[in-house]
């Protein structure tokens, strides 16, 4: 386990992404979140679970770089299809998991926020997904629950424009729980989970498991659509011109093809 550390208080556990310098999301990460979780999932000691990231960020997003070294269109689908299946793990996790999200939540990060069960953040946080800024689209369900967080026409604003909305903003809109200074984040976060993990666990199951119904087939079926399109635009000339052009810290120059 190289990214992730993982600290046990209570009946609380933290796991704290530390990639430096963004905390970008790679392949090995995610897979490493994955079995720390389905270690939780069994540890009896554990009821609640919270989520940030070391340094200056929570998560920058997904690591562009080892997109390169991705041969097609049907591998960079199949690529999406492992991220969505861990992410859809902590939406259903039997135990709680609670965002704590500082400096920056983009793309991957603001993916991964989604899919946990409550986010706080700091007020000056920074939560977006500008996939389309380098000729790309989400690929880890971002464009399936932004809409039913923030509503679709705010979701279309921020797909379409790549701008980020501040933490404070994110609350407003349905995105985010609560607002914190930055340095009281952690603290207060810490706070809630320790609230959370004294409930029963027998009881907070039940929830989670009843929360699911609130899931369309719609969505379910835009999840496998989004991977699909996912493999299809990096198989773009565009695609591939802005992951160029993000590796050499220059704008692209898309061509529509």
């Amino acid at each position: 386990m190289e990214h992730i550390t993982l600290e046990k208080y209570g009946y609380a556990a933290i796991i704290t992404i530390d990639r430096p310098p963004a905390n970008a999301l790679s392949s090995d990460l995610i897979q490493e979140l994955s079995k720390h979780l389905d270690d939780l999932e069994h540890d009896q000691d554990i009821r609640a679970i919270l989520l940030h990231g070391e340094g200056r960020f929570f998560s920058a997003g997904a690591d562009i770089k080892e997109f390169t070294s991705i041969k097609n269109g049907d591998d960079f689908s199949k690529l999406a299809v492992k991220g969505q299946d861990v992410f859809e793990k902590i939406e259903n996790f039997p135990k709680p998991i609670v965002a704590a999200i500082h400096g920056a939540a983009l793309g991957g990060g603001l993916e991964l926020a989604m899919a946990c069960h409550i986010r706080l953040v700091s007020e000056n946080a920074k939560l977006g997904l500008p996939e389309l800024q380098l000729g790309l689209i989400p690929g880890f369900a971002g464009t399936q629950r932004l809409p039913r967080l923030v509503g679709a026409a705010k979701a279309a604003e921020m797909l379409f424009t790549s701008d980020p909305i501040s933490g404070e903003e994110a609350v407003q809109r349905g995105l985010a729980n609560q607002a914190f200074p930055e340095e009281q984040l952690l603290e207060k976060a810490k706070e809630m989970v320790l609230k959370i993990a004294k409930k029963s666990p027998i009881s907070i199951k039940a929830v989670i498991e009843l929360l699911r119904f609130t899931k369309t087939e719609q969505f379910y079926e835009g999840v496998k659509q989004e991977a699909i399109n996912f493999g299809h635009v990096f198989d773009s000339e565009d695609g591939k011109e802005g992951i160029r052009a993000f590796l050499e810290k220059r704008k692209p120059d898309f061509k529509g093809k």
